[in-house]
């Protein structure tokens, strides 16, 4: 069985393979990104930002097409998939009008003599790793900034979605990048591990697991190679005292359902002041509800199926390991037959420390409700996890808002509304969900020379 498939999770069928690279061929793959990296480096900003500004209208273009793939390989609902392609192209267009700009020489004011200026300049190859749940998006954030560097990237794409890695590449290739600009490879992981190692890589950006993280980190630190890493979460949503009940109960359904609560940075952990609990959580419950499993195809669906059938597998095992010790389910939790890996919104509460699901992220449209007396209890119940990617307050006393806010420990805090994503908007966390920053600015720097450059 080949590692890289397109299995549709609404009928389980393996719709095509893909064999993976041999390991005879990494180094001629990182070698012909090694010479392009030579002229690539070396082609005007304008020009680069032309291919990307290319690459945009292509996403676009051919947004439909994108959208039933996103849908056949990983079950996303059709009308988010072409939602996330548009994101994508804005990703693209929003470096080839703004990055120019961004890695423009800065010149420094000094207390010696002459003029100091700082040039942002690429590095080389980098590598990525990228995730299946938004299979476009997380692509774009790691490819266009690298592209308008000057960079040149080899992307390992999922297992589970080659057939957008390839559609990818080849629009990279026909928005006129040139060979090596950009390479598709169906990779092991002992290959990954392979390509960090080569003295022509000069970075590697992972979003997935925190195990792979782990490997990938320790592979780059082994190595003295620049990583970003994009992990877990297990995001907080707080609502507190003096909330927009009806908005944070709404906000949160999104925030925790869409993608089928497939999303590192979804509304995992729903923390409510004990003031406004009995009002949220029925209002809550009823949204969720409205979060019916359908057909993705369909137009009109909110949530599909999730993207395996072991992905639900461990997500029913979280919930039964709850139940088990003692947690309640709320709405959902049962399984419904077919061969559909379709999983209800469910909702627990009661979840306690001995939990897999206290500690552990629930990656799907499972959330767990927790009840506090106090602002600062809801804020040490929000920091009680490994993780700090994002989090959202609800609260309409702007003090106590942007107090909380300071105190979360989380790369991203959203007031009023849950954590957004967009092309000028920083996206990262701390804790064990990773280091580094994409998106935005910040996005340019990651894998770049900062150079000094002094004049007497």
């Amino acid at each position: 069985m080949s590692l890289y498939q397109t299995v549709n999770p609404m009928t389980g069928d393996v719709v095509r393979e893909y064999p993976t690279m041999k390991d005879e061929e990494v180094q001629p793959v990182l070698e012909r990104a090694g010479a392009a990296f030579e002229h690539w480096s070396d082609t005007d900003v304008a020009d680069r930002a032309a291919v990307l500004t290319r690459i945009a209208e292509l996403h676009r273009e051919h947004a439909d097409e994108l959208a039933q793939l996103m849908t056949l390989e990983m079950g996303k609902p059709v009308a988010q998939a072409k939602g996330e392609v548009e994101l994508a192209a804005s990703i693209y267009e929003y470096y080839a009008q703004s990055g120019p700009a961004m890695i423009a020489d800065e010149e420094l004011e000094t207390s010696g003599p002459g003029r100091a200026i700082v040039r942002t300049a690429p590095i080389g190859p980098v590598v990525g790793v990228m995730p299946w749940n938004f299979p476009y998006y997380q692509v774009a954030r790691f490819v266009a900034p690298n592209l308008l560097l000057g960079n040149t990237v080899v992307l390992k794409h999922a297992p589970s979605c080659p057939q957008q890695a390839e559609r990818i590449e080849a629009m990279v290739a026909e928005a006129g990048a040139p060979e090596g600009v950009y390479t598709n490879v169906f990779a092991t992981n002992e290959q990954v591990a392979q390509m960090i190692a080569s003295p022509i890589v000069q970075g590697v950006s992972l979003t997935g697991s925190e195990r792979a993280g782990t490997a990938i980190g320790e592979a780059a630190g082994r190595h003295l190679k620049k990583c970003v890493l994009e992990l877990g979460g297990s995001d907080p949503l707080l609502v507190l005292a003096g909330a927009d009940v009806p908005r944070a109960a709404k906000a949160a359904a999104v925030g925790r359902f869409a993608n089928a609560g497939q999303a590192c940075t979804a509304a995992k952990r729903i923390i409510v002041e004990s003031q406004v609990w009995d009002d949220f959580v029925p209002r809550f419950l009823e949204a969720a509800k409205s979060w019916q499993c359908g057909d993705p195809m369909a137009p009109e669906t909110r949530m599909g199926p999730m993207s395996s059938a072991a992905a639900r597998d461990n997500l029913v095992a979280q919930v039964e390991d709850a139940v088990a010790k003692g947690a309640e389910v709320l709405v959902g939790g049962e399984v419904p037959e077919g061969p559909a890996t379709f999983y209800p919104p469910t909702v627990i509460t009661g979840v306690t420390p001995e939990m897999r699901a206290h500690q552990e992220e629930l990656f799907g449209p499972v959330a767990v409700l927790h009840k506090v007396d106090s602002v600062d209890e809801a804020v040490a119940v929000a920091n009680d996890t490994p993780y700090g990617l994002g989090s959202a307050v609800f609260t309409e006393d702007e003090a106590v808002a942007d107090d909380v806010a300071a105190r979360l420990q989380a790369g991203m805090v959203g007031i009023n509304t849950t954590v957004r994503t967009a092309p000028d908007l920083p996206f990262g966390g701390v804790k064990r969900s990773g280091v580094g920053r994409e998106l935005g600015r910040f996005g340019l720097d990651e894998f770049s020379n900062k150079k000094l450059i002094n004049r007497k």
